[in-house]
């Protein structure tokens, strides 16, 4: 998981991420981001939701194993963070490594 929590990190300092999610969920919507990721402790509803609408955006979409805090400190932000998503991935690979985790 570590190649995964690195990329992230890339992609959070080199691209742009959305926090939030009623933020997340209204540009899943629109089709506008390139990957979800939702926290291991992240509201039911919310999940199913968002699984839902990346299915029909054809959006990849990522269980985070971690809890909302650990996800939280990884992005470097004082608050946890139940869902996240990427719009411009940056210099980071994170999909490629997504691919290669589920191959």
């Amino acid at each position: 998981m570590t190649n995964l929590d690195t990329a992230l990190i890339i992609a959070i300092k080199t691209g742009k991420v959305l926090f939030g999610a009623n933020m997340v969920l209204k540009n899943v919507m629109n089709g506008k981001t390139q990957l979800v990721i939702a926290a291991s402790n992240c509201p039911k509803k919310l999940r199913t939701e968002l699984e839902y609408y990346c299915k029909l955006s054809k959006i990849p979409f990522l269980a985070y194993p971690k809890t909302s805090a650990e996800l939280g400190r990884l992005c470097n932000k004082a608050f946890s963070i139940s869902t996240l998503a990427i719009r411009d991935l940056g210099d980071s690979d994170i999909i490629k490594k997504l691919e290669e985790n589920n191959v």
